[in-house]
């Protein structure tokens, strides 16, 4: 196969040569390489269009086309008026899974294979379709079946791990067949996006952005890949690549509505102010309020009237006026002058901050749970696999568990950084699953 840098994109698309599977390679690992060449197809796809009489051949290029380019209900009009072969069925297929329209797809691939489509191609992606459908199990079945050279593809490896994700077992074995995908092709798309989701779940923020934009290249794009990346840039305050992200989305699903909803916050995140040094300031003043107070020199007698208040930190102590202090048993101004010249040292005074009411955390009453129960609220919130904005928003209120999430409520989320009413909504179902819900819920 030529470079993708001779590929000639309007010839391929405008010819009455052949049209198969290696023109639809070449088409897509050019754009891959070049994005600019994006505009090159859709002029030709555009010509292609304005010819007058169309012939069932011209349908099946026009259909693939309107496929590659996300136009998948033009696709599958296009592709059913086509020449009934077994390349228009293939896209039919592929098409109709990313509609959602699962058991289309498998009798498309079926009828694919009978009309002289690669057998193995074909089923590796009724797998994908059954995995969509929700029918892991019964996709991991159709890969079993599949021996030799395909067992070596990208697409097999790949769709063979994500299967294995999605019945959740051996998570080491998922990355092993996601790498190998990528050592077999480097521009899989969706192996790609699955190595990043698994660097992402475990915190390796650099390794997740690049992997995730190597997919967000691939040609089409692989939309979780786009939208995790999205909110990846978001993290940083890189709100106008975060739209890029969204928008590239919305270009070929106009209706996404995660897409839509992420791109509005993003826009709307580019007018705000954000000042840098406050946000410094802000932070170490945070650092310094978190201080335990058990890390300095005080007097037994202090130390423990501190403890029995449940003062633990000097964030506590601004909270608390001089007052509170003095009303505790066994606290006169001997005690009091020691905590002053303690806050001082660190720039702050007592009930500096006392106009801030502490939380009272309400105690979680596990009295009525059983061990199994108890046991569940001890489980990582990694186990409720999260989207990215989630999770991301668990790790900034420093919620580690499922019994610390439950003790939140919604509104204690909602006021979390890039965390909104679909977020809320996704921890909710999540919960619900587990027979568990939020604080006042």
């Amino acid at each position: 196969m030529p470079q993708s840098v001779e590929v000639d994109l309007k010839g391929i698309v405008l010819s009455d040569a052949s049209f198969g599977p290696q023109e639809i390679e070449a088409i897509s690992r050019a754009v891959s390489a070049d994005a600019g060449r994006l505009t090159e197809l859709r002029d030709a796809v555009a010509e292609l269009e304005e010819r007058d009489t169309p012939t069932p051949a011209t349908a099946v290029r026009l259909g693939v086309c309107y496929y590659l380019l996300g136009r998948f209900q033009r696709a599958i009009e296009t592709l059913s008026h086509a020449d009934g072969g077994a390349v228009s069925l293939f896209y039919l297929g592929r098409s109709s899974v990313a509609l959602e329209n699962y058991a289309d797809a498998a009798k498309h691939y079926e009828a694919a294979k009978k009309a002289g489509f690669n057998a193995d191609e074909c089923a590796v992606f009724t797998a994908e379709a059954r995995r969509l459908a929700g029918d892991a199990p019964g996709a991991l079945a159709v890969l079993d079946q599949l021996f030799g050279p395909v067992e070596q593809t990208a697409e097999y490896l790949y769709q063979r791990g994500a299967t294995v994700a999605a019945i959740g077992e051996n998570p080491l074995e998922v990355v092993a067949l996601y790498e190998r995908a990528v050592e077999s092709d480097g521009r899989h798309a969706g192996a790609l996006f699955g190595l990043a989701l698994e660097a992402d779940r475990r915190g390796n923020d650099e390794q997740a952005m690049t992997l995730y934009q190597k997919s967000a290249s691939c040609f089409p794009a692989h939309v979780g890949a786009l939208i995790n990346l999205g909110l990846l840039y978001e993290d940083r305050q890189q709100y106008e690549r975060a739209q890029a992200c969204y928008e590239r989305i919305l270009d070929a699903y106009p209706t996404n509505s995660i897409a839509r909803l992420y791109h509005k916050d993003a826009s709307a995140s580019t007018d705000m102010f954000f000042d840098e040094e406050a946000q410094k300031r802000n932070d170490r003043l945070s650092q310094i309020l978190n201080i335990p107070v058990s890390d300095f020199e005080l007097s037994v007698r202090s130390r423990n009237c501190l403890q029995k208040m449940g003062i633990r930190t000097l964030g506590d102590l601004t909270r608390t006026s001089e007052a509170e202090l003095l009303a505790s048993k066994n606290f006169g101004e001997t005690s009091l002058t020691e905590i002053r010249d303690m806050l001082h040292s660190k720039g702050l005074e007592l009930g500096q901050f006392a106009f801030q009411s502490k939380e009272v955390e309400t105690p979680l009453d596990t009295s009525t749970m059983s061990a199994d129960e108890q046991a569940m609220l001890d489980r990582p919130i990694a186990d409720l696999n999260l989207s990215v904005r989630a999770r991301k928003c668990m790790v900034r209120l420093g919620l580690s568990t499922i019994g610390e999430l439950i003790r939140k409520t919604g509104d204690d989320l909602l006021e979390c950084k890039n965390f909104g009413v679909t977020s809320l909504n996704e921890v909710r179902d999540k919960l619900t699953q587990m027979g568990l819900k939020l604080r006042g819920e």
